[in-house]
């Protein structure tokens, strides 16, 4: 069956002029049932999509954001199913057809990419056949036709060598390549709608954009309506036409985009903004508290009346308890009774939440507790995910000292030296083969971090960020190089000896779930490196255990719990207090907050800063996400495949990058911040990253930099006083580079080198 035919079967000529909603939904019902109850993932959704139109759609994990696109593709979990509603997609109510035909539309012309494309492909099946499947499946073309047409569709994503990758399997893909065959799958029937869920939520910032830029090419190209489902709100705001604000199965606002970053109204959406770190970096430096959303989302298995963000809400009153909200008419829609006054500035503009208007009827928060519950009589309602304890309402000054307030005076002896640090693993080889080579991970990586001092390590995947953390933990042996921890060269240690290094340094795991044992409780995964090293008798570990669930802000009753019964934050915080069991002196942060929503990633970003300030912890923060890195950090040091090509004080780092992959990374950041776009450089990282087991001579960016001449084949060392960079041609002097910032925090558009100066 050819393709014209195909589309003839589905129905009438859809309306191409603009007009009318290529997708429409009309008070969606979606119920989840369950052995406990039935979970009323949605109630009363209502949105729509234009041709040509890009939806975002944003909220924490639990408003129903992907609950809503599986309810359109009928992709719903077991005991999931539409209880009310309509879905109209091209003016036919979808729940009305037969199941056939629904199961035509939605195989040709609407397309899904998925979160995690590892799990989402078929490990046992070549990419090619996965690609070509729905061709075949639902067009009825034949193998070899169906076999160019998936080769030609992975030329169109960006994908290098389709001809070869067509006949590999997934495992053999980075997560990129992966994400560009999940695309292709769903654009290769060219659909009129691509739904894409947490489409880059994995990737770090480089990939991470090369992914949206494409979805907005083929989106031109293929005349698309795309759904962009994600919790960042900084893709959302660099990439969709209009915004949905969802929370607890509601749409709680919509809006333009550039209308809705301007002046939320909703105060759920404000909240949001006001959790993302670039929202609390001063232009002097200083770094203000992140906004921490209190309690947790609602059981959506128990009866709600009235808003269902009141429990968490600075500005509640007792008409938010009882009375149902609706959305408000007009291009700028929210269901707030007390909403940011629309003359109010932006979140990102403000240097504190701002308190309701009087004539709003709420309650302004304390000054100095703007993370306590609304109502200390009234408890945070339970989360569906088995909540324990509410989060905590210390005190919070609405604005923290610039990063590096705790740090020690610079005369004191680092608490760390990493100098020459070398890790190469064995290519290949195996019982009866011989090894293929060898990969170098770290080459020839040296720094300091001194006490109180947040060292951030940034860099694409598989630059060797996380390998100097398991280094730097004694996880792994160095091939070479030294990791002075307090005078001690940590790598030349054995046996006991390196196990009682254990208790001066810690790491913190970017998936705390997995790093937990989880057939233990929380008691005794908290106790088991006091006992393994012997720390005091039983009394002595519970009450040390007792003030690390105090330190860490979770209720005794965590104790008897198992780590499945715990949500993302509270898991993190679990982990946390597991690496301050020992009480180090310096704790590695492998990606610790890469995992969570942006409310979550603010309670434990302020936890980490307390406590640093508490304990006079360092930390070696790794990250992908440079805004993060930039809350955190003191130095930041950018490393390229094994290698550190920039160190510097943070806010020269990201104001005034030097070495042009800096500034490409940092022009990867998705932002919500106004006019950060126009701010951009315009350098950008060609093709894909190299291989480590084989990586370039001399400067090993030189393959994908924009100004590499034939002097960077030899190799640059890191020069410079504070702020060092690794280039033959960097940006920026370093004389220039405190000075080279925006006067707006945005970072400043770089003097790049010409090819005559480069010459």
């Amino acid at each position: 069956m050819t393709a014209s035919n195909e589309l003839t079967r589905l129905g009438p000529a859809p309306d191409q002029s603009g007009t009318q909603p290529l997708l429409e939904l009309r008070d969606l019902d979606t119920d989840i049932a369950l052995r406990r109850g039935t979970v009323h993932a949605l109630d009363g959704v209502d949105l729509q999509v234009m041709p040509g139109e890009t939806l975002g759609v944003v909220g924490e994990s639990g408003s129903g954001k992907t609950m809503t696109a599986l309810s359109i593709m009928g992709l719903l979990p077991p005991g999931g199913r539409v209880t009310g509603g309509e879905i109209r997609f091209e003016g036919r109510d979808l729940r009305s057809l037969p199941a056939d035909e629904v199961r035509r539309i939605r195989g040709v012309r609407m397309g899904m990419v998925f979160q995690d494309p590892l799990t989402s492909l078929n490990p046992t099946m070549r990419i090619g056949f996965q690609v070509a499947e729905p061709l075949r499946v639902h067009q009825g073309v034949g193998k070899a036709e169906a076999r160019e047409r998936a080769i030609e569709i992975l030329r169109r994503v960006g994908m290098p060598r389709p001809e070869r990758i067509v006949d590999n399997y997934p495992h053999e893909l980075s997560g990129g390549m992966r994400q560009r065959v999940a695309i292709a799958m769903a654009l290769v029937c060219s659909p009129r709608l691509l739904i894409a869920d947490e489409p880059t939520t994995a990737l770090d910032v480089t990939t991470q954009r090369q992914i949206l830029e494409l979805i907005d090419d083929l989106k031109d190209e293929f005349g698309m309506a795309v759904i962009l489902v994600t919790h960042d709100l900084g893709v959302i705001a660099g990439r969709a036409d209009r915004v949905a604000v969802m929370y607890a199965g509601r749409v709680v606002e919509t809006a333009a985009t550039g209308e809705l970053f301007r002046s939320p109204r909703h105060r759920y959406t404000e909240a949001l903004m006001e959790a993302l770190p670039e929202s609390a970096i001063r232009d002097d430096g200083a770094h203000a508290r992140l906004y921490s959303i209190p309690g947790l989302p609602p059981d959506l298995s128990q009866p709600l009346t009235g808003c269902r963000f009141a429990p968490r809400c600075r500005y509640v009153t007792a008409e938010c308890r009882t009375t149902e909200v609706t959305l408000s008419t007009g291009p700028h829609q929210h269901a707030c009774l007390h909403p940011v006054p629309a003359t109010a500035p932006a979140p990102l503009a403000r240097t504190a939440p701002a308190a309701p208007s009087a004539d709003a009827g709420g309650t302004p928060p304390a000054a100095d507790d703007r993370t306590a519950p609304a109502s200390a009589a009234e408890p945070v309602a339970a989360s569906a995910a088995k909540a324990v304890a509410a989060e905590p309402t210390a005190a919070e000054p609405a604005v923290a000292p610039a990063a590096g307030s705790a740090v020690a005076e610079p005369a004191a002896a680092p608490i760390l030296s990493v100098r020459g640090l070398v890790k190469n693993y064995p290519a290949g080889g195996g019982l009866w083969r011989r090894s293929a080579g060898q990969v170098s991970a770290v080459a020839g990586v040296s720094f300091e971090v001194r006490p109180g001092e947040t060292f951030g390590l940034v860099g694409e995947s598989g630059c060797g960020k996380s390998t100097i953390g398991r280094l730097v933990v004694g996880l792994e042996t160095p091939t070479a190089g030294q990791i002075v921890l307090d005078g001690t060269d940590i790598a030349t240690l054995r046996g006991r000896e390196r196990r009682r290094m254990h208790r001066q340094v810690q790491l913190m795991f970017q998936d705390s779930y997995a790093a937990m044992n989880p057939r233990m409780r929380v008691d005794a995964i908290l106790a088991e490196p006091l006992e393994i090293q012997q720390v005091g008798n039983a009394a002595a570990r519970r009450a040390r255990i007792a003030t690390l669930l105090d330190q860490v802000g979770l209720s005794r009753r965590a104790l008897e719990r198992y780590p499945h019964e715990f949500s993302g934050g509270q898991l993190q915080r679990i982990g946390l207090a597991r690496s301050l069991a020992l009480q180090p002196r310096l704790i590695v942060g492998d990606e610790p907050v890469s995992a969570l929503d942006v409310s979550i990633q603010a309670q434990v970003l302020n936890l980490m800063r307390d406590l640093q300030q508490e304990l006079g912890l360092a930390y070696v923060f790794i990250s992908h996400d440079l805004s993060v890195v930039d809350y955190m950090a003191d130095r930041i040091g950018v490393m390229y495949l094994g290698k550190l090509v920039e160190v510097g004080p943070a806010r020269e780092v990201v104001r005034a990058a030097r070495h042009p992959y800096t500034q490409a990374l940092i022009d990867a950041v998705p932002t919500v911040t106004p006019n950060a776009e126009a701010a951009r450089s315009g350098i950008a990282i060609r093709g894909e990253l190299p291989s480590a087991l084989n990586p370039p001579t001399g400067c090993r960016f030189r393959t994908r930099c924009p100004f590499a001449q034939e002097i960077c084949e030899t190799e640059p060392p890191l020069t410079g006083g504070v702020h060092q960079v690794a280039c033959h041609f960097p940006l920026r002097p370093e004389s220039t580079a405190s000075t080279a910032g925006s006067a707006d925090g945005v970072p400043a558009v770089n003097a790049v080198p010409s090819a005559e100066a480069a010459r």
